[in-house]
């Protein structure tokens, strides 16, 4: 059983890394997005109080995420937890490794997926899905054998996404380094900071979030 954080920009692959340790260790991944819109319509009282924020078009604070990371820590998982979307800030890192440690439980890894912006770029602009299926494309990597046709189902409903372009991707990276890439050092200070070649191959990015597990 293994607590980790995946971190690293846009793009990185920390969900379709996230995605194969849940089905490959029964890990259980906290997705800050899924847990609000689980806990809006839960009935509990922490759910009435997200319900209630958001109706109001405010921002859910780092008090009541906090709060439901802690409902779901209470129910243990056999291969531990992945933190996906949180932390974001150093007060939310300060403040997950308070309840933690008031859980009597600890952060086993941190795994920083690095990439080279130009790189990520091109990978990211250049995707483009299957509206039908959801089959990943890529306009050099990976394109369909023929073009505006699904090689897995056969549509034509080609898509790509609207914030999928070179400024937009920009103005996401400069907010991730504003706020987010500071958990880098915060870590590294710590000793709890891995880093790997989030552009390798996939399965060769897999095997070296393995290696950093099998140590933990």
């Amino acid at each position: 059983m293994a607590n980790i954080i995946l971190l690293g920009p846009p793009g990185a692959g920390k969900g379709t890394q996230a995605k194969r340790l849940v089905e490959e260790r029964a890990m259980v991944q906290l997705s800050t997005g899924d847990m609000l819109r689980e806990a809006k319509t839960s009935g509990t009282e922490m759910g009435r109080r997200v319900a209630e924020v958001m109706a109001r078009g405010e921002l859910v604070t780092d008090e009541i995420v906090i709060g439901l990371i802690a409902e779901k820590l209470a129910s243990p998982a056999a291969g531990g937890f992945i933190f996906d979307g949180f932390p974001r800030t150093l007060a939310q890192a300060d403040a997950l490794g308070a309840l933690l440690a008031r859980m009597g439980q600890g952060l086993d890894a941190v795994i920083e997926m690095q990439v080279d912006d130009a790189a990520l770029v091109a990978r990211i602009t250049g995707r483009y899905t299957c509206g039908s299926c959801g089959e990943v494309y890529h306009d050099q990597t990976r394109p369909s054998k023929v073009e505006g046709s699904c090689d897995v189902c056969g549509g034509h409903n080609m898509q790509r996404r609207a914030d999928d372009n070179a400024d937009a991707l920009k103005t996401r990276l400069m907010e991730y380094y504003k706020k987010t890439s500071p958990l880098i050092g915060y870590y590294y200070a710590k000793g709890q900071l891995s880093s790997v070649d989030g552009l390798a191959e996939m399965d060769a990015v897999a095997a070296a979030v393995a290696k950093v597990l099998d140590k933990a």
